[in-house]
C-alpha cells in the first residue's frame, strides 16, 4: 500500500512516486502485465499508472526520434501488425461513446537483421499513406544503402520507391498459404503456409538474405510483452494515443534495455547507439528529464 505522503490526488501523485517505484510499474508494463494487475500488486492507483504511461510514452517516443538517426543498417525487414482500439470494427458501429479512431489501428515496424534493433515503427492504418509516412521516416534514419525485404503488401511498392529511389536493394517475399482450416477451428488457426515467392523489386538484393523472419518473430514478442495486443482476451487500448505510448515505452525497453539472447548486448549496443547496458532506471531519468524539460517550458 502507499503511505500516506503518496495518498493525494492522481494529479500529484505521479510526480510523488519514487523513481525506484515508477522502474518497477515501467517494468511490469512490457512484461505483458495490465494496469489494473500493475494497480492491484504496487498499490499506485490507475490513473496515476495512466499519467505515468502517457509522460514516459511521450518522453520515449521523443528520446528515440532524436537519438535513433545515422545508423549504419545493411539487412532491414518491415512488417505491420494488427490491433485495435476501443472495439473491433465490426462493433464500433453499436459501440457507446466510441471515438473517431476506434477499430483496426496497423504498427509497422522494421528491424535489422543484424543488430536486431527496431529504429523506426508507426501506428495508423494499413493504407498507402501510412506506408509512405512510414518509409520516409526510415529512411531519414540511415546512412548508407541498405537490403530491404518486405511481405507483398502493394502500398510498400510505391512507399519504398518514394522514400529511398533507386538507392536501394528491395526485395518481397509473397508467401502462399494452403486451404483455411475447417470452421471450427479457423478462430485459433490460420491457414497454413505452403511456401514462399521471392521476387526483386529495385536494385540487386542478395537472395539468400531475403526474409521477413525477424520482423515476425518481432511481432510475436509484441504480442506477448504488449498486453494491448494479447489476442483473444478483453486487452485493449481505448484510446489511440495510449496504444502509441505503450509501444514507445516496449520499443525504449526493447532497443535500450532487455539484452538480446543471440547477440548478447542490446539492439541499441549492437548498432553503436549506445555504449553501455541500460537498466529500466535509466529510462526512468530520461522520463524525469523529459517532464522538467515540459515543466520549465510551461
Amino acid at each position: 500500500m502507499l503511505d500516506a505522503k503518496h495518498k493525494r490526488s492522481d494529479k500529484g501523485a505521479m510526480n510523488k512516486l519514487p523513481s525506484a517505484k515508477r522502474a518497477q510499474i515501467l517494468q511490469m508494463m512490457v512484461e505483458g502485465v495490465s494496469i489494473r494487475a500493475i494497480s492491484r500488486m504496487t498499490g499506485a492507483s490507475k490513473n496515476t499508472i495512466v499519467k505515468l504511461l502517457a509522460d514516459a510514452g511521450q518522453a520515449c517516443a521523443e528520446y528515440q526520434d532524436k537519438n535513433l538517426r545515422g545508423l549504419t543498417c545493411k539487412r532491414l525487414q518491415v512488417d505491420e501488425i494488427w490491433s485495435f482500439v476501443y472495439a473491433k470494427d465490426k462493433n464500433v458501429p453499436t459501440a457507446k461513446k466510441a471515438p473517431k479512431d476506434a477499430g483496426s489501428v496497423w504498427t509497422w515496424t522494421a528491424i535489422c537483421a543484424d543488430t536486431k534493433l527496431i529504429p523506426s515503427f508507426r501506428v495508423g492504418s494499413r493504407d498507402a499513406y501510412d506506408a509512405n509516412v512510414f518509409m520516409r521516416d526510415l529512411a531519414e534514419r540511415l546512412t548508407n544503402r541498405v537490403q530491404l525485404t518486405s511481405d507483398g503488401h502493394k502500398s510498400y511498392l510505391d512507399a519504398v520507391e518514394r522514400a529511398f529511389g533507386s538507392e536501394i536493394d528491395y526485395a518481397m517475399l509473397v508467401k502462399q498459404y494452403g486451404a483455411p482450416p475447417a470452421a471450427e477451428q479457423r478462430r485459433y488457426s490460420p491457414a497454413e503456409c505452403i511456401g514462399a515467392i521471392k521476387g526483386v523489386v529495385t536494385g540487386q538484393p542478395d537472395m539468400k538474405h531475403v526474409s521477413t523472419s525477424y520482423a515476425e518473430r518481432q511481432n510475436l514478442s509484441m504480442r506477448m510483452g504488449i498486453r494491448r495486443f494479447t489476442r483473444l482476451t478483453n486487452a485493449f487500448s481505448k484510446k489511440v494515443e495510449n496504444h502509441c505510448h505503450a509501444l514507445a515505452i516496449y520499443f525504449m525497453h526493447y532497443n535500450y534495455v532487455r539484452i538480446h539472447q543471440t547477440l548478447r548486448v542490446t539492439p541499441a549496443m549492437a548498432a553503436g547507439v549506445s555504449k553501455a547496458l541500460w537498466s529500466m532506471d535509466d529510462v526512468v531519468r530520461v522520463v524525469e528529464a523529459w517532464e522538467e524539460e515540459r515543466d520549465n517550458s510551461n
